[in-house]
């Protein structure tokens, strides 16, 4: 399996180095490129059978995502990068595509979020690529990019948290699928503070035991009267304060009064979930 895959990639390099050779953009423009495309087939979403073709639409736009970003991100693009730093555009466009089918059906709504859409994707390529590049050099916007990547993470965990919340499934399954994609948020946030080819256990297992967690907090969340909207908001304030002390802990700079900053973010939230609680319905 690992030889078929190998090859597989091995097919693709050589053809991206054969298409190269007639490629003459700058790499921000192949960044516009692909978000113009990718932004493009958000849109054309909305000409499609909703009942018939959403959810199929929604997988080949993430496809198209993760195949768009490997393109624009094909310089020094190996090893475990290939999930790292591919798949959080490639959620975010999920993300979008299923909250834009929530949207009323109007131009005069969509069109606004296509354009933040397309906002969002640049950065996120511009992020990533910073990633790319400071794998293997130093370079002075890693900070930078870290913040703004990190901040498109949580709006993308929020989005699906919302989505998934919203079928009202049972709760066994909103457990697995939550921790599920709080594990493909989580690992390329903590691998991005080490950057390298080599993943270390550390920050293996601190993504599996952060993802259980969330997981339990869907559970307990799942039997709350509370709404929706609240508790992905919730589970996102969750998310940030417990990745971004697992940052802070990879970057050994996790000290008293950032943690404290961290819980306060939880506590206030959970205290405006508090207020938002039908308490009739139990």
């Amino acid at each position: 399996m690992k030889t078929a895959i190998h090859k597989f990639l091995v097919w693709i390099e050589k053809r991206w180095k054969r298409w190269e050779r007639h490629i003459q953009l700058t790499k921000r423009q192949q960044f516009v490129l692909v978000t113009f495309v990718l932004t493009l087939g958000l849109m054309l979403t909305q000409l499609a059978p909703v009942d018939v073709v959403r959810y199929p639409m929604v997988v080949l736009l993430a496809a198209m995502t993760y195949l768009g970003a490997a393109f624009a991100l094909r310089e020094d693009l190996g090893g475990i990068e290939w999930m790292t730093l591919l798949i959080p555009p490639t959620l975010y466009s999920a993300a979008v595509a299923l909250f834009y089918f929530l949207l009323p059906p109007r131009w005069l709504t969509r069109i606004p979020i296509a354009a933040l859409y397309a906002i969002g994707l640049y950065a996120f390529l511009l992020t990533e690529n910073i990633y790319n590049v400071a794998a293997n050099r130093t370079i002075a916007l890693l900070r930078a990019a870290r913040s703004v990547g990190f901040l498109l993470t949580i709006f993308t965990f929020y989005l699906l948290t919302l989505t998934v919340i919203s079928f009202r499934a049972y709760p066994v399954g909103t457990t697995i699928i939550i921790s599920g994609l709080s594990f493909l948020h989580i690992f390329p946030s903590l691998w991005l503070m080490e950057l390298t080819g080599q993943v270390s256990r550390r920050i293996i297992a601190m993504s599996i035991a952060l993802s259980v967690v969330l997981g339990e907090l869907a559970w307990v969340l799942s039997f709350w009267p509370v709404p929706t909207a609240m508790i992905a908001l919730l589970m996102s304030s969750v998310f940030y304060s417990t990745v971004g002390m697992g940052q802070e802990y990879l970057a050994n700079k996790l000290y008293k009064k950032t943690v404290i900053g961290f819980f306060l973010v939880c506590i206030f939230v959970f205290i405006a979930a508090l207020f938002t609680t039908r308490w009739r319905g139990i």
